[in-house]
């Protein structure tokens, strides 16, 4: 602690920028997209002080022009990843005593360089690499990665300042250590802020971490780095390391130093993970933090009151932004017999005005591509599927081409088997399929809806009815984490939406949200008596 109880700024969500024509915000980033598409990046491993050119190299693609290279990044031999548990450890002490506000200005300083002059490349990075529109870059890399930046040093004074009472003659206070040992994150493609958030609150609560993005986001990766190292992070607090993802995390898990993993990713992983960390539970000196978001088969439910043209609103966006690759994405949708034919034409005509997928750099595209060819390829494998089948069919799209970029139409299937694979198997693309039920059927479905997945992340319900709404809130209460009344079910806010799901969809534990950073700390309690006792004797020995 520092001389001061230290108040941080109000942390406030960041406006979402427009980008519309003419406005300097979208020729900023059209430019700087273009500086990156045209040129070359070579990404290293960030090492301490140290960035390794291994030279062992992959190329980056941008997924809708995947025969155009956009650079190269580094990946790890084992050496390296024994280095980074090292230089990690060695960093371990100055970090975790340094006092909390200057870890809190470091951050709070990523975040208003993030909203200044890296609000263009991390934007243009993102579009590039992982191939969002520029809406969903500006809310995803700029926005949410700027809000739980401040948000989450908000959260930690927060944590910070919450005591224990004490009584006459003793004072109890906890101070709120570091995990004891090294944080490994591992983060996907799909959101810049998580592959941001997730080595960045736990180094914030004054953790050292060995960071472990995904191959298809290093390119906006390396602009985190970039981000940190300006804005004061000290050399081995966050360590990127790139490479064989099996040898990575076997020689990370094997270390008795290993403390904690923040996780986002697919449900088998995670799942294989956590055996992993209970086969080695004797290595360790104590016992592993375990946070994780993993997959979800995320639902709409539609009353027959609910309003056809706001169920298709949220079909079309809950469903199609970002291509579908979102962890809450609609996935599976039940519309009541009466109005289903009205939503469907209304989600059709949507689907029917989107451009043909293309580039981001095109902003008239609402859809572009999807992140690489085994998403495609299996993708596409269900949509043939769908083709065949004699209980399901195509209603709009199922098209796919592959020759330039990895684009799939956003289609919609209609089945008349509530437990057709694609209501039941996760996707993470552009596909949604409907089941249509009898209106006479709406508690028999919310039951269907509840135990049809194995996953609990996101869900919506949207009616008219508030008895009706009732109903489906408190049937549903185990099915989603997030649940949604009169909307799509993404786009949780930081500070607003706690994000995270239970079953198979993870360990719940809240993104954006002080649960999640008190993963992170190892509270100690102190009890300090003022005046010690002299005798051992209580008044009932007489």
């Amino acid at each position: 602690m520092g001389k001061g109880f230290f108040q941080v700024p109000t942390a406030i969500n960041e406006p979402v920028k427009g980008y519309a024509p003419g406005s300097p915000e979208r020729e900023e980033v059209l430019k700087q997209y273009k500086q990156f598409y045209n040129s070359q990046v070579e990404v290293p491993l960030y090492i301490g002080s140290e960035k390794i050119k291994t030279g062992n190299t992959r190329p980056m693609s941008p997924p809708h022009k995947h025969n155009h290279v956009v650079g190269h990044y580094h990946t790890a031999e084992k050496t390296h990843v024994e280095e980074a548990i090292a230089n990690c450890l060695d960093s371990r002490n100055a970090w975790a005593n340094l006092t909390w506000e200057q870890r809190a200005a470091i951050f709070l300083k990523a975040a208003e360089l993030i909203a200044g002059p890296y609000r263009a490349k991390i934007n243009a990075a993102t579009m590039m690499a992982q191939s969002k529109t520029i809406h969903q870059a500006e809310i995803d890399a700029a926005c949410e990665l700027i809000d739980f930046l401040r948000f989450n040093v908000e959260f930690m004074s927060q944590i910070y300042e919450e005591q224990p009472d004490s009584a006459e003659g003793i004072w109890n206070r906890v101070e709120y250590r570091p995990l004891e040992g090294f944080v490994y994150a591992i983060t996907p493609f799909n959101f810049t802020a998580i592959a941001g958030n997730l080595p960045a609150s736990a180094a914030m609560m004054g953790n050292v971490v060995i960071w472990k993005p995904s191959d298809s986001q290093v390119y906006s990766a390396k602009v985190i780095m970039d981000v940190f190292k300006e804005a004061g992070l000290p050399d081995g607090i966050i360590n990127m390391v790139m490479g064989d993802p099996i040898m990575i995390t076997e020689t990370i898990l094997a270390s008795p130093d290993f403390s904690g993993i923040h996780f986002t990713g697919s449900t088998y992983v995670f799942k294989e993970l956590w055996k992993q960390i209970g086969n080695n539970i004797h290595t360790y000196k104590t016992y592993p933090r375990i946070v994780g978001e993993t997959g979800g088969k995320d639902f709409i439910i539609a009353h027959p009151s609910a309003k056809p043209q706001q169920v298709a609103t949220a079909i079309t966006r809950g469903a199609f932004e970002f291509q579908g690759q979102k962890c809450s994405a609609a996935s599976r949708v039940y519309l009541p017999k009466s109005t289903a034919g009205e939503i469907l034409v209304l989600v059709k005509k949507d689907v029917e005005s989107f451009n043909k997928p293309g580039s981001p750099e095109d902003m008239s595209n609402f859809i572009t591509a999807v992140i690489h060819e085994g998403s495609f390829d299996k993708l596409a494998k269900y949509i043939d599927q769908a083709k065949a089948d004699g209980n399901a069919e195509i209603f709009v799209g199922g098209n796919y081409d592959k020759s330039v970029g990895y684009f799939v139409e956003p289609t919609v299937i209609v089945t008349t088997d509530p437990h057709y694979t694609t209501m039941e198997t996760e996707l993470f693309g552009p596909v949604v399929t409907v089941y249509v039920y009898a209106d006479t059927d709406w508690e028999k479905t919310l039951e269907l809806v509840d135990s049809t997945s194995e996953y609990a992340l996101t869900g919506a319900v949207l009616s008219t009815d508030r008895y009706a709404i009732d109903e489906a809130t408190k049937a549903l209460q185990n099915s989603a984490g997030n649940f949604y009344i009169n909307d799509k079910p993404t786009g949780a806010v930081v500070g607003q939406q706690p994000f995270g799901g239970a079953r198979a969809s993870g360990t719940n534990d809240k993104a954006g949200s002080a649960q999640n950073l008190l993963r992170w700390v190892s509270p100690r309690l102190i009890k300090e008596t003022f005046v010690s006792p002299e005798d051992y004797r209580y008044p009932f020995l007489g």
